[in-house]
């Protein structure tokens, strides 16, 4: 779940009203939120970036740190929240955002070339007109993107959001795409111009801005926006151009949205403007844009569509496990969302579902605002209508008993971490990355966590390195997953679940892990057979000793490995004892 971070005093001030911490924490469960915290900026710095300098210049105010559902794109900021609580406590209705036509002159126009299509194919664009904005209404607003990025656009891989001062620049823009080397202009809060080919050099060890280069980073073409005048305002998803950035004296406000994903543009910018209407002249007022396809087609975003959609007040009732008249469910819906009664049947009441609300996708969501708005605690704690009976899932059941029989043969359990680093799957083990179906971290925050495990032989040496103290022998045995990249599953991986011991000793003790191995068949009534059972096989493997490898193989098919340890492994894991080690995939058993 995102957290949003709002100065206390600014939220009372707009709520026109002063909670304690505790009245405030009941309001955001009434609402269906979480205060997850209250702290001040100093000590927000302090803890989330450890800069005890950066903290120095920071103010004491009050920050409620409040947990959002990820869905709710509209409360991502003060202004969301405030719109949202204020309908809520019945202090407002819930207003009705508009787009208009220019006071003065034709729309602006946002043209797409057909380049476009090789790289980011669509785009959408609005104004925001006579804004007045303050220092802490111009931080929300960036703050709200920078959330939006990271959120609903996916670190800008689906949508990338750029906002213009409109008076420093001239309509119609044109989105293009071109060649590097034929980009050039000031980066945003830059001084000196750039091609697209030396941005992507100087931003290589930019803090925030490298994490979004490989975007757009190997394209032949980089998408670009321009006035009629040849003035660059922003290279998507990257950065802005520094001669339209806004300001807090800005008062008319272009914003682009380009994107890979058309419906989550049109999000986005919705989401954008109807937030941030509210500072304008004529509040809830949006001007509107018309972008021109490549095609020729001309539509206007952005589109602010409100729709109606019928739930049954007697179906609601019973999902939530109330008895409501729709009369009295009206009156709570429009506590959140506009509602009325049908006129010709009672029973259905017609919800008028606003721009900002896309997390609004079927009936089931409108009975949950009808929930909320009735209060979670206050619906009657009822037994199940038919009884369930519950049952482990047959892996983890098998799992749960293996263990404690491997426990029993005198092997003692660890738990080791789900992510490591390349090294350990890899060169540790005498392979090459290449060649493992590993699934990466797109973007590792340290070095020791690259990667989800492929085998649970890294772990396991790990901890014998850190417990070379011990009295030999060391036995050691876990079961757990590990994830492979898989093209043919949905997610592009799957887990599996395996079995791994290894053996610490002045000898190599392969007969130690073989007997660990003939006792979990035995367990598991698998005969040594080839046809219908288990048996060994030699086999060649880096990360063994030549000639001291074998294969399992279950029914003629490999399912795992045993042996002894090549030293070179022994070496990269900083162990000096040989060991024997047995690895293999238990899914096949259940």
């Amino acid at each position: 779940m995102p957290t949003v971070g709002v100065k206390r005093d600014l939220l009372f001030k707009a709520l026109g009203r002063t909670y304690t911490d505790d009245e405030f924490q009941k309001l955001c469960f009434e609402y269906g939120l979480e205060l997850d915290e209250v702290t001040t900026e100093k000590q927000m710095i302090t803890k989330e970036q450890g800069e005890v300098d950066a903290a120095k210049d920071a103010s004491e105010d009050i920050i409620y740190r409040i947990d959002i559902p990820a869905n709710r794109y509209d409360l991502l900021c003060l202004e969301g929240l405030v719109l949202g609580l204020q309908v809520f406590l019945g202090k407002m209705e819930f207003p009705r955002f508009q787009k208009v036509a220019p006071v003065a002159g034709p729309a602006q126009k946002l043209i797409l070339t057909e380049a476009t299509k090789q790289i980011r194919p669509f785009a959408v664009a609005a104004v925001l007109r006579d804004v007045t904005f303050t220092k802490d209404s111009y931080n929300s607003f960036i703050d709200l993107q920078d959330k939006l990025h990271q959120n609903i656009c996916r670190k800008r891989a689906l949508v990338a959001i750029g906002t213009h001062d409109l008076d420093t620049v001239q309509g119609p823009f044109t989105f293009d795409a071109k060649a590097p080397k034929d980009i050039k202009f000031v980066p945003l809060n830059q001084e000196k111009a750039m091609t697209g080919e030396e941005l992507m050099e100087f931003y290589s060890t930019h803090v925030q801005l490298k994490a979004y280069l490989p975007i757009i980073r190997d394209s032949p073409v980089y998408p670009i926006i321009y006035d009629s005048n040849g003035v660059v305002l922003s290279l998507p998803p990257i950065i802005n151009g520094d001669h339209s950035k806004i300001k807090i004296e800005t008062k008319n406000v272009f914003i682009e949205c380009t994107a890979t994903d058309l419906t989550k543009a049109k999000i986005v910018l919705d989401t954008l403007v109807c937030m941030f209407s509210t500072h304008c002249a004529k509040p809830f007022t949006v001007e509107f844009c018309e972008v021109v396809s490549p095609a020729g087609e001309t539509v206007q975003y952005p589109e602010l569509a409100f729709r109606k959609q019928c739930i049954s007040a007697k179906a609601a009732n019973a999902y939530i496990g109330i008895t409501e008249s729709p009369e009295s469910m009206a009156k709570m819906l429009n506590r959140l969302l506009p509602t009325t009664q049908n006129a010709t049947d009672k029973d259905q009441l017609e919800v008028l579902v606003p721009p900002t609300r896309h997390d609004m996708l079927h009936g089931c969501d409108i009975y949950e605002d009808v929930a909320i708005a009735y209060g979670y605690n206050r619906i009657p704690k009822t037994l199940p209508g038919t009884a369930q009976i519950s049952r482990q899932y047959p892996i983890n059941k098998l799992t749960e008993q293996l263990r404690e029989q491997i426990a029993q043969a005198g092997f003692t359990e660890g738990l080791t971490f789900t992510l490591c680093s390349r090294d350990d799957i890899a060169s540790k083990l005498n392979r090459k990355i290449e060649d493992i179906p590993a699934v990466h971290i797109a973007n590792p925050k340290t070095l020791e966590f690259q990667v989800v495990r492929t085998t649970l032989i890294p772990g396991l040496l790990k901890t014998l390195s850190a417990n070379r103290k011990m009295p030999l022998p060391l036995k050691l045995f876990e079961v757990s997953d590990v994830v492979l990249a898989d093209a043919t599953t949905e997610v592009g991986a799957r887990n599996e679940r395996r079995v791994c011991a290894v053996n610490c000793n002045k000898t190599a003790g392969f007969e130690v892990v073989h007997g660990l191995l003939d006792r979990v068949m035995h367990l598991l009534e698998v005969a040594w057979d080839k046809e219908s059972g288990y048996y060994l096989k030699a086999a060649d493997d880096a990360a063994y000793f030549p000639g001291r490898c074998a294969s399992i193989l279950y029914k003629g098919t490999e399912i795992g490995k045993i042996g002894v340890l090549h030293p070179t492994v022994l070496h990269a894991f900083e162990l000096t004892t040989p060991c024997s080690v047995l690895e293999f995939n238990m899914e096949y058993f259940v």
